[in-house]
């Protein structure tokens, strides 16, 4: 409705901004958190003043695709409910690193990309049901309201792909079965709860390698918590280095068969803000849990070399 007011932040990928900025055609007003750009974080003191009793929908990132930071979103959930309004979180550079649970986040929706999680290249979104419910369905027109997902569903999806999910669950289970052994907990769930403790410690262990790298640099800038604190990061790191182009460094990289890459990665806004355009964006590091310690101090000992 016209007057009423969504907001965004200005760390998301630009798939969570563009969309909710056409509404401000039809009269919404949009409201943009930014984040802290001394700690890198979206502040929750910042988040207060921005709510209103018109606000209806914050859009946020569960992780910044730059930043590798982790966003409290049950607190940021438990505010925005105490408003009357809704919260839709991107999950896309969250989901390859943590394990997932809308109902303790208590979401309205959450999205992300199926091949995050090593699957297809499908999306997910999940909402809550009395939410699907009331959404309209663009299905045709003798499609019950009440049948979910199949009114949002314009044609047939493809079966090719959407089989291949069950091998999402299978990936994240054999791992857990491999390294858990008789241990190895006796449901899906405890499981994937497994699976993901593991990749978490790993993650941490090459957060904490590159990491106290980059900071013995005094010319090089980590752009995201400087902790490798599973709690508040994922190893997603990016960086800067003083009086250099972040497009100069990844070329030489990519020399020594490792891949990393420089720009805005789809967050020009918070590129922007931080002031980093003119260098061209940040250099970014993206492991993940296959990724070794070899492989880490292997690209340190060549960073080594160029910063």
């Amino acid at each position: 409705l016209v007057g009423d007011n969504d907001f965004v932040t200005n760390c998301d990928h630009e798939a969570n901004i563009s969309p909710w900025m056409e509404l401000a055609r039809q009269g919404i007003v949009l409201k943009t958190w930014c984040v802290n750009p001394d700690t890198f974080d979206l502040e929750l003191s910042d988040l207060e003043p921005l709510l209103t009793p018109q606000t209806r929908l914050v859009a946020v990132t569960h992780t910044s695709n730059v930043l590798g930071s982790i966003s409290p979103i049950r607190q940021i959930a438990d505010r925005v409910h105490a408003h009357g309004a809704l919260i839709c979180v991107d999950g896309v550079a969250y989901a390859p690193h943590r394990q997932v649970d809308v109902q303790a986040l208590d979401v309205d929706f959450y999205a992300f990309s199926l091949y995050k999680v090593y699957g297809p290249h499908l999306a997910l979104l999940y909402g809550k049901q009395k939410h699907l419910l009331g959404l309209p369905g663009y299905n045709h027109s003798f499609i019950d309201n009440t049948a979910i997902p199949y009114k949002f569903q314009p044609g047939g999806s493809s079966y090719e792909l959407s089989y291949s999910l069950v091998a999402i669950a299978d990936y994240f289970q054999a791992l857990a079965q491999h390294h858990w052994g008789d241990q190895t907990a006796t449901d899906t769930v405890g499981q994937f709860r497994q699976a993901f403790s593991l990749i978490r410690d790993h993650e941490a262990t090459l957060s904490d390698r590159l990491l106290t790298f980059l900071q013995s640099k005094p010319n090089v800038r980590i752009m995201g918590c400087p902790n490798p604190d599973p709690e508040s990061r994922v190893p997603t790191i990016s960086f800067v280095v003083d009086g250099v182009s972040s497009a100069e460094i990844p070329p030489q990289i990519d020399a020594h068969n490792i891949g990393i890459r420089y720009g805005h990665f789809y967050a020009p806004r918070l590129i922007e803000d931080l002031g980093l355009q003119p260098q061209a964006g940040v250099i970014r590091v993206s492991m993940v849990h296959y990724n070794t310690v070899t492989e880490c101090d292997r690209l340190i000992t060549v960073l080594d070399n160029l910063v």
